[in-house]
């Protein structure tokens, strides 16, 4: 099976084009495949796949097994691939989700190579039992969570997988690996939860950190970026378009008032070739 290596701002992927389907054995493929040392490598497995009701699908499958409902950073390097790699001569496509349904990308293009991507990564969804948590509150906002007898405040989000939004004075240096994996399972959190750590800089701009469920620490999160964007406007914090600062580097997101949709702009690269 041959794979292309890619990343968004360092949030990295294996990339499988050809398959009609997942293979039976993906989570396990995905465990030993996605291993730093034993493997090649990655945040997750990332297969393109036939769609009915769009150009391609993508599947999403992390490192410890587990499928994800959607990623920001993923659907950039598919729409990438895809077009680098003449399946599509369109630069405006879609794709079709598992939890967030078909999305829109307009690509933009230099000399055949594709240099960033806009997504319309849909509306938000804020109803505390839809994102999921067990709160029945819409939305959920800055609300006391306590874990390891420490005791914080978050905002869930879900941009078609479930966040939730925690603000601390400096999330660049923030304990990420004490805090992440415990507030990831935490009860209130039905189906898990990814966990974005933000310091509000100014009105347009925001640094994150981000526990990706099923990934733990990455140097990216595309959903989570849009979902700090959403808290921090629900919270008044920021304006409705600001750059959200990774450790990878930065993704440009909007929220447009009147559609109601999340918008998400940045690169995508590819980093190597190879075949298991």
């Amino acid at each position: 099976m041959d794979f292309t290596k890619m990343h968004g701002l360092g949030n990295d992927f294996l990339v499988i084009y050809g398959e009609v389907a997942l293979p039976e054995n993906v989570s396990e493929l995905a465990i030993k495949w996605c291993n730093r040392f034993f493997g090649v490598g990655a945040d997750g497995l990332v297969f393109i796949l036939p769609s009915e009701q769009a150009d391609f699908k993508m599947r999403i499958i992390n490192s410890d097994g587990t499928e994800a409902e959607q990623c920001g950073n993923a659907i950039r390097c598919v729409s990438k691939y895809v077009y680098e790699k003449g399946y599509t001569n369109k630069d405006n496509i879609t794709i079709e989700t598992l939890g967030a349904g078909v999305q829109q990308v307009r690509l933009q293009v230099e000399q055949g190579s594709v240099r960033t991507a806009r997504v319309d990564m849909g509306e938000p969804v804020l109803d505390g039992l839809a994102v999921p948590t067990i709160l029945e509150e819409n939305p959920v906002l800055n609300h006391p969570i306590t874990t390891g007898g420490s005791e914080f405040a978050f905002t869930a989000v879900s941009m078609g997988n479930p966040h939730c939004v925690i603000y601390v004075d400096d999330a660049p240096n923030f304990d990420l690996g004490t805090w992440g994996p415990q507030l990831e399972v935490h009860p209130y959190f039905p189906r898990k939860i990814n966990v974005e750590f933000a310091t509000v800089t100014s009105r347009d701009r925001v640094e994150m950190r981000v526990w990706e469920r099923g990934a733990g620490p990455t140097l990216a999160c595309g959903t989570g970026a849009c979902a700090t964007l959403v808290s921090s406007v629900l919270n008044g914090l920021t304006d409705r378009a600001a750059w959200i600062g990774l450790k990878g580097g930065d993704l440009f997101i909007e929220w447009d008032e009147h559609d109601n949709h999340v918008y998400m702009t940045g690169p995508a690269e590819i980093a190597f070739q190879g075949s298991l």
